[in-house]
């Protein structure tokens, strides 16, 4: 009998109501470990837990929160081999994208640790004589967090840290098909000096741990990555409480392939855009838009790439792309592949089920052409390694099929044009606009997020993280003597 990894509720490790077993997708052989289910009691339980915890932790001083912050962060870089292969091993992301994932999420809390100490509010006069006016940001108090399987660590993170960086207790709800990742960020945690119930670990379903969440009218802010129809169930559900929301959905993030473009860096930026992570990333270029004067050889030269691209286990020296997460997400890739040569699109590389040494969730490297921005695979975010090329006259018709989308949230262009690359970056209606970068890959200090349907709230990461995180109190002082 294996061990099952437990709950973390006010301090302790607890059991759940049940279990689940945790698969490699590379391997479906290779079980990483027995996960401890929450049952709807224990949500409350948590939620109790950190109200006394959010308590306590506020009132911390700068310094100790500082030292617990840099301490999570140090030992997220010190163990990222070891953390990067079990990521890696139960998401299928390939290990140097593991390894990257754990050290980038020790950044964060490196970034967020140095927030702790940056305490600027404002002081003014006040329109009334001899009147002062000060307002101070204060925690809003207890967080839910849901996180999604596709970044186990990165996506937790930002919004963990900041959290905890402005004094908040944390409920953290991850992926249920990530729980290892959750499980080890925790374990690092509960070894700091925090205090009983600032930060909680409930593993399990949505339908039963995160809608008890959400549902609460017992917190006070939710903070949730995942798809856009969940989403707005999430905001539902806050919004009948009246309990602070911030969402990170889906998109149907584009490139545009200027006529001007380096044709070697479109495609570089196409293939890290639309393919690295297995293309399971809400900022993957699904739709590439390629002005027609250039559009057969970007086309000819992307296939060439896709050629030589080794998927592979995860773990396996060379791999460049791994496995889809699971049997659900691999059938519902395939499907789309089948639904988009219905609707008339030319599969010119990829779209079958690949085999390997292992049994896993291998699918080749998918491009369509000839297709048009209505069809349902241009409309819709899809999750997989599958991108669509859109042929355009030019520029003008490139950026309006850019923006003809209900989403929003990165778009990208490859240009050699200083006009051009000015104005997409004016009109270009997405939170995020790269110019000659792939569509994926953000920093940390910086805002992240979209537009449309692809986000709602304040945004992420960054000094913007304080919008969410903290609620904004105006204190008015008129002269006071001793």
């Amino acid at each position: 009998m294996s061990l099952v990894h437990s709950l973390y509720i006010d301090g302790d490790w607890l059991a759940g109501t049940d279990t689940l077993t945790n698969l490699n997708p590379s391997d479906t052989s290779d079980t990483i470990g027995e996960f401890a289910q929450a049952g709807t009691d224990q949500v409350q339980q948590a939620i109790v837990a950190a109200r006394r915890g959010a308590a306590q932790w506020a009132k911390s001083g700068l310094e100790a929160r500082y030292a617990v912050l840099m301490a999570i962060g140090d030992e997220l870089i010190a163990c990222k081999d070891e953390l990067g292969r079990l990521l890696s091993r139960e998401e299928g992301k390939t290990l140097a994208e593991g390894v990257g994932e754990v050290h980038r999420s020790g950044q964060f809390f490196h970034y967020y640790a140095a927030e702790v100490l940056r305490q600027i509010d404002d002081r003014v006069d006040s329109v009334r004589p001899g009147v002062e006016v000060e307002t101070r940001r204060e925690p809003v108090g207890v967080v839910g967090i849901i996180s999604p399987w596709n970044f186990p660590l990165a996506t937790a993170v930002w919004k963990i840290a900041p959290a905890l960086a402005f004094g908040n207790a944390v409920i953290f709800k991850p992926a249920n098909l990530v729980p290892a990742s959750a499980w080890a960020l925790t374990e690092i945690i509960s070894r700091q000096n925090l205090p009983a119930g600032a930060f909680n670990l409930l593993m399990g379903s949505g339908s039963r741990v995160g809608d008890a969440l959400v549902s609460s009218p017992d917190i006070d802010a939710v903070s949730f990555t995942g798809s856009l129809d969940v989403g707005r169930r999430v905001a539902a559900a806050t919004a009948g409480n009246l309990v602070k929301c911030q969402l990170e959905m889906g998109s149907k993030n584009a490139l545009i392939v200027a006529a001007d473009a380096d044709l070697d860096l479109a495609v570089e930026a196409a293939f890290a855009g639309a393919y690295s992570g297995t293309g399971q990333k809400c900022t993957a270029s699904s739709r590439l838009i390629v002005v027609e004067a250039v559009h057969d050889a970007f086309v000819e030269k992307l296939i060439d790439k896709l050629k030589t691209v080794k998927v592979a286990h995860a773990l396996e020296e060379g791999a460049q792309i791994g496995p889809v997460v699971d049997a659900r997400q691999l059938e519902s890739n395939l499907a789309w592949v089948e639904r988009a040569k219905a609707d008339g699109a030319t599969l010119a590389f990829g779209g079958e089920r690949l085999t390997r040494d292992t049994e896993g969730y291998y699918m080749a490297p998918t491009l369509f052409t000839g297709t048009r921005n209505e069809m349902a695979i241009n409309r819709e975010e899809v999750f997989g390694p599958i991108a669509c090329v859109i042929k355009v006259r030019d520029y003008e018709e490139a950026i309006t099929t850019l923006n003809d989308t209900h989403f929003g949230l990165t778009a990208g262009i490859i240009t050699d044009s200083l006009r051009i690359a000015s104005d997409f970056k004016a009109r270009a209606e997405t939170g995020c606009a790269m110019v000659n970068l792939a569509t994926a890959g953000t920093d940390y200090h910086v805002p992240f997020g979209g537009r449309k349907d692809s986000s709602f709230g304040p945004r992420e990461q960054g000094r913007y993280a304080r919008e969410f995180y903290t609620q904004v109190k105006t204190c008015y002082v008129k002269g006071i003597t001793d």
